[in-house]
């Protein structure tokens, strides 16, 4: 018997909410996409965002099944990504040259400390994932390191301009099946959706709103991420870079036109202002510490935005008959999305259940 094909409507289209959109047309189901704001200027976390896919990294500070669904992401991007840029004809940079770690002399042990976490956490998982770099080696990777004499070499890590890519999936829903609904703001009940113009019923409802289900989830809150893009062409860097510090870690991802993402902070708050005067200083002066050209690069932007978050940090699938709900990825949505998408398809493919069932993807 062939599969039934489902109306479904999606609430939110941030990265999340693109992807499924996506990937569930193609499976040829009929898809609503709901949109609060702007489909062709986006202005959640995912725009903001640095685009970094770093399981590795961020096992760091984070439990096991991050990575494992981090992994899970790696093997789908490539194929995602070469199917998008096929059917729109663009160039998303997706990269998979893995990922710097470097520290200060003064800091070494803070190198020596991650391989000792990741090692206590994957055990024999870990062998050849981290590559120890000695001066050579790292400026044969990274020319402009060269006032470090050692690093970490994490080879499997990828990155993904999220600046193109969000534009490309707009684009590739344009063109495809999928109807579109921007500037409509929502709430989502099994089986409809609730606008100012009325309810309209669906087969099942996905909601991937992000902070906009506050009132839904219990827990969700937002956390405050700040990031620079800088502009030079005094510092040319081949793939993201992190630089290990005992109060904070900075990233550095270089993108097309000499431009370069900055990125660390994370604070617990739902405040929207534009970046503080300390933030700036204080990624600004982290990244003069890697190269002093970075002293003449240009502030091209700033971004702030608020990540959503569960009281673990972990993602929340939630089920029940015809509702779905996917939220809470955090600072981690790039890495997380493709695997959670995969599962909501699994999900849908499933026999519906009576019973509500909360997955805590763990």
């Amino acid at each position: 018997m062939a599969e039934a094909k489902l109306n479904i409507a999606i609430a939110g289209a941030g990265l999340m909410g693109r992807l499924l959109a996506w990937r569930l047309s193609v499976m040829g189901h009929q898809v609503t996409l709901f949109e609060s704001g702007s489909l062709e200027n986006p202005a959640g976390a995912c725009h903001a965002a640095a685009g970094m896919i770093a399981p590795l990294s961020e096992l760091y500070h984070c439990p096991l099944p991050i990575y494992h669904l981090g992994l899970q992401s790696l093997q789908h991007w490539p194929q995602w990504v070469k199917q998008l840029e096929q059917q729109t004809g663009t160039n998303v940079d997706y990269r998979q040259t893995g990922s710097i770690l470097i520290a200060h002399p003064q800091d070494r042990s803070e190198l020596l400390q991650f391989q000792q976490e990741l090692t206590a956490k994957l055990g024999n998982e870990n062998a050849g994932q981290l590559q120890w770099l000695d001066k050579d080696t790292l400026t044969d990777l990274e020319p402009e390191l060269d006032r470090f004499d050692q690093g970490l070499w994490l080879a499997t890590e990828a990155d993904i301009d999220n600046r193109k890519l969000l534009p490309a999936l707009y684009q590739l829903l344009k063109i495809s099946d999928v109807m579109l609904r921007e500037n409509t703001r929502v709430d989502c009940t099994p089986g409809k959706i609730h606008s100012s113009s009325g309810s309209e019923p669906f087969d099942l409802t996905i909601d991937t709103r992000g902070l906009g289900a506050k009132q839904q989830i219990k827990g969700l809150r937002g956390v405050r991420g700040e990031v620079l893009v800088v502009e030079t062409q005094e510092v040319q860097l081949n793939r993201p870079m992190r630089l290990l510090h005992p109060r904070y870690q900075l990233y550095a991802v270089p993108r097309a036109d000499h431009r370069i993402v900055i990125g660390a902070t994370e604070i617990e708050s739902e405040d929207m202002n534009p970046i503080s005067l300390r933030s700036s200083m204080e990624l600004s002066s982290a990244l003069y510490s890697i190269h002093p050209a970075f002293a003449e690069a240009r502030i091209l932007e700033t971004r702030v935005n608020c990540r959503p978050a569960t009281m673990d940090n972990m993602p929340l699938l939630e089920t029940e008959p015809g509702l779905i709900r996917v939220n809470g990825l955090y600072r981690h949505g790039y890495l997380l999305a493709p695997a959670l998408v995969v599962q909501v398809e699994m999900q849908i493919q499933q026999t519906t259940s009576d019973t509500a069932q909360v997955t805590r993807c763990n």
